[in-house]
Formats: C-alpha cells, sequence, structure tokens
C-alpha cells in the first residue's frame, strides 16, 4: 500500500466513458483520475461486464491502482486538465 497516494472510495463507474472515474489524494492535492475498463480487466484477467463485477474487480486490484497513481505522478504523467488517465 502507498501511503502517500490515497485513493478515494468515490468510485463512479461511467459506461459511456467505458471505464471508473475516481479521486486520489497526493499532498493534499485531489486529483481526478480514471481507469478504462480495458486496462482492468487487463489487471485481473477478467472479462468485467456489469457495474457490481467491476466495482468488486477495482477494489480486489485497489493497491495496484495507487501504486500506478504514485507512479504517474512520479513521472509527472497528468493530464493537460490535470487528471491521471490508466
Amino acid at each position: 500500500m502507498n501511503q502517500d497516494i490515497i485513493v478515494d472510495d468515490d468510485l463512479d463507474w461511467q459506461p459511456e466513458r467505458q471505464g471508473i472515474a475516481f479521486t486520489a489524494h497526493w499532498q493534499g492535492r485531489k486529483v481526478d483520475c480514471f481507469l478504462a475498463l480495458a486496462h482492468l480487466e487487463h489487471m485481473t484477467g477478467q472479462s468485467l461486464i456489469d457495474e457490481g463485477n467491476i466495482m468488486l474487480a477495482f477494489e480486489s486490484v485497489r493497491f495496484d491502482i495507487e501504486e500506478r497513481v504514485a507512479e504517474l505522478v512520479g513521472e509527472e504523467a497528468f493530464a493537460p486538465d490535470g487528471g491521471l488517465y490508466l
């Protein structure tokens, strides 16, 4: 678990974008993040169809997601809108 990055519990499945929007806290700053469904499926090795399974899958790899967010922050890989896209 990465203590520098904390992923919030505000997961928002966005079917039109085929991904999950969420926020993370880094050094007191709130960062908007987006995880594409295809990436989540790759991380879990599962084909995800319904929202319930998608949310459970996110939770099963939450710490890996926190690590990836930390890597992107370290690389300063912020999008023009200030968000991080995984």
